[in-house]
């Protein structure tokens, strides 16, 4: 397979001859293999594993994202990626860097809602004036 890592303003990496890739979606972590049918998945917040014919296992830290398999083209778009090769801490990037930002986003969301329903709000009460 050939894998393709792409962030929103790059291409992260691009590695031929995967022979396994592994991912994770919100239904859990699934496997992907040369000649598995096509399928889209969603990711989230994890970390992505796969292996080459010649350089062995790599780590890819990514942020929420789809993987779409067509043939033997595999595209993973995400927010952010971080290569290693140390698990736990690839691991504590995600939690530390992804998460919190889903977080700080959420926050935000949540004022632009309150301004949204204020000045809706302040609409309704100049049409009954």
């Amino acid at each position: 397979m050939n894998l393709k890592i792409l962030l929103p303003f790059q291409v992260f990496t691009e590695k031929p001859n995967v022979t396994r890739l592994v991912a994770e979606t919100r239904a859990g972590s699934f496997g992907l293999l040369p000649h598995r049918l096509d399928c889209v998945a969603a990711l989230v917040p994890g970390i992505l594993i796969y292996q080459t014919e010649s350089g062995g296992e790599a780590l890819v830290a990514v942020d929420e994202g789809v993987l779409v398999k067509t043939g033997t083209e595999v595209l993973v778009s995400v927010r952010q990626a971080i290569g290693g090769t140390d698990l736990s801490a690839l691991k504590a990037a995600v939690k530390q860097q992804f998460l919190t930002l889903d977080t700080n986003e959420r926050s935000v969301r949540t004022a632009v809602a309150r301004l949204e329903s204020g000045l809706i709000s302040r609409f309704a009460t100049l049409q009954h004036e």
